[in-house]
């Protein structure tokens, strides 16, 4: 058994995996505050896994309320070397539909929290390389399950981050689809962040709900709407989930689990002793 430990953060239906055993409810105390809930450990497939309901048991925290930085200070607490994604994203073009999967590769972040969604600050500066912000040897892994289950599936394209809770407006949809960007969502971008600072790979399965409004022929995006495909999408993420955590290689080497190695500019001898003591699970490798 590694050491290791997969982490998986979506909805509380993922956790229904046949073969998830030795389940353990585990509460983590972090210095930015509380994650969206305990941590759902356990073993699947020969594998660590910690998950995590993004949005709480019972969804109660909306997506510009979540805590990315305690979220992702947990998981590396927990062990994670990799954390998996799965969401519900509206389609911002017509060749993904309702309850395809896109795996994508880029973010536009329209959103205005990026003071939460960095580890650095308090005395210690840092820039990580964001070029490529999915971890794409883990994309790859989805995407080929997927693909081999033969569902309907997408390689590439720019996830939107707008901030909601509303969902679009037809302004905004009909703008981000002219652009030709792949889906919107509220809540991948300030994760794929904190993951990078955290050295952590990332990758997001997008599971398609609906088209957002920018689809004159299609009724527009509702709750009712994005729960009923939620539920048909939380079946083909557990299967690809079950598939690909036995091809993820045990040691996390990663070129994002040396995100830091040329990060961070501030001297190590002016690191605030504070900083050093919340940020020790994510700065071990240079102190």
């Amino acid at each position: 058994m590694s050491e290791h430990v997969i982490g998986i953060i979506g909805g509380s239906g993922l956790y229904h995996i046949d073969g998830f055993t030795n389940q353990k409810w585990v509460k983590v105390k972090t210095p930015f505050g509380a994650p969206s809930d305990h941590f759902l450990t356990g073993e699947l497939s020969g594998r660590r896994v910690a998950f995590l309901p993004r949005h709480g048991r019972g969804h109660r925290i909306m997506p510009s309320e979540l805590n990315h930085r305690a979220n992702f200070w947990a998981f590396k607490k927990l062990g994670a070397g990799w954390v998996i994604s799965v969401s519900a994203v509206g389609s911002l073009q017509a060749k993904y539909k309702p309850c395809d999967i896109v795996f994508p590769d880029q973010f536009l972040d329209r959103t205005k929290k990026s003071g939460d969604h960095t580890f650095f600050g308090r005395g210690i500066v840092g820039h990580v390389a964001f070029a490529h912000p999915i971890c794409e040897e883990l994309r790859q892994i989805l995407l080929q399950n997927a693909k081999r289950l033969k569902l309907r599936s997408h390689d590439g394209g720019t996830y939107v981050n707008m901030e909601g809770p509303a969902f679009s407006t037809r302004a905004e949809s009909m703008t981000n689809h002219k652009a030709g960007y792949a889906v919107v969502g509220m809540t991948n971008l300030g994760e794929a962040k904190c993951a990078r600072e955290a050295e952590i790979a990332y990758a997001t399965m997008a599971m398609i709900t609906d088209y957002d409004c920018w689809k004159e022929d299609e009724a527009h995006v509702t709750v009712e709407m994005v729960i009923g495909n939620l539920k048909r999408n939380a079946l083909n993420a557990q299967h690809i989930l079950a598939q690909a955590i036995q091809q993820i290689p045990t040691e996390p080497n990663w070129a994002c689990h040396r995100a830091l190695e040329f990060a961070i500019m501030t001297e190590r001898s002016a690191w605030p002793a504070k900083t050093i003591r919340d940020l020790k699970p994510i700065l071990k490798n240079y102190l």
